[in-house]
């Protein structure tokens, strides 16, 4: 894939290594993203919406490491199993 990837509305101060747009709509947008802080790397989910042309965070959620995400992975799954109870 020779395809730029669009820059995202983050804060200079976050060095974007790699991302992975979840969706997009004019309004709407989510992505997984890879960051480097200090040194330290973090995977955060973003949501940002968009207004009057400009795209605004909404929601971040930051995940640390491994076991954090085996965390929020088996609640989330856990709710899942429920959906069509």
């Amino acid at each position: 894939m020779s395809q730029e990837k669009e820059k995202l509305p983050l804060s200079e101060f976050y060095r974007v290594i790699d991302y992975i747009t979840i969706s997009k709509s004019q309004k709407w947008w989510s992505a997984a993203v890879l960051t480097e802080a200090y040194g330290k790397r973090t995977v955060a989910l973003y949501l940002w919406t968009n207004k009057n042309g400009k795209w605004t965070r909404k929601h971040k959620y930051v995940i640390s490491s491994k076991n954090d995400w085996t965390t929020v992975k088996n609640a989330v799954e856990a709710l899942l199993e429920k959906i069509s109870q």
